[in-house]
């Protein structure tokens, strides 16, 4: 026989101080908690949880960090019993708001003039992947940004990009420089001697359009490594 006393889960049944939805409007985002927020986005609450009680679940996956959060897969939001796929495409989406936000106004026609102008945007979009992306940055004729892609995803120790993509996607967003960019995952700076092989072969083949290869920038969270900077280009 059901327990007539168990107390419901639904939000609309706390007390309106509890509920993070009301508390946004007479407070404002800034009064709530991650775990808080993170209610709003699930929505509801599980059969023995609070929306609230499953979003310090999801945050102690990230070890209650935001940053590392960030890095975590629909797979691993799902691990907390009660967020199934929707709710955890719900929360990536946030994520992913949240971090092009972040990135936005170095993508907004930013003028290019040294590698620290642009490593904090490529540290943004790059820093959450445990595995290593190839991502090409298209500049025009003023040396501002038309276009940001990642060309290639590879392995938690290396990944290999195509210079006849790089080159043909450069043709069509009208680029007359580039600047190439990879993660280590691992934090380490230090560009490998594959790193240098591919560089100077993307280089060479961009010459035959005109296209300046500008820089080759390495980053993780310690920081930025730049090929220009370094004198290695």
């Amino acid at each position: 026989m059901e327990n007539v006393n168990k107390p419901s889960t639904s939000i609309k049944n706390w007390a309106a101080d509890d509920r993070p939805r009301e508390k946004l409007l007479a407070k404002g985002a800034e009064a709530l908690s991650n775990s808080e927020l993170l209610a709003i986005l699930i929505n509801n609450g599980s059969k023995n949880k609070t929306a609230v009680e499953l979003g310090k679940e999801i945050l102690k996956l990230g070890a209650d960090n935001l940053n590392e959060l960030g890095k975590l897969t629909l797979h691993d939001f799902k691990k907390v019993k009660g967020i199934g796929e929707a709710k955890s495409i719900t929360i990536a989406a946030a994520l992913e708001l949240g971090r092009r936000r972040h990135a936005a106004s170095a993508m907004e026609k930013k003028l290019v003039r040294s590698s620290g102008d642009i490593a904090q945007f490529l540290q943004t979009k790059l820093k959450d992947y445990n595995y290593e992306v190839f991502a090409v940055i298209f500049l025009n004729r003023a040396n501002k940004i038309n276009h940001f892609e990642i060309v290639s995803r590879g392995g938690l120790t290396g990944t290999v990009a195509d210079p006849r993509i790089i080159l043909k996607k450069a043709l069509e967003f009208e680029a007359t420089s580039v600047v190439l960019c990879h993660n280590h995952p691992s934090g380490n700076l230090q560009p490998s001697r594959a790193d240098e092989e591919l560089t100077k072969k993307i280089k060479e083949a961009a010459a035959y359009f005109d296209i300046r290869v500008m820089d080759h920038i390495i980053v993780s969270e310690e920081g930025f490594y730049s090929f220009a900077d370094e004198g290695i280009l």
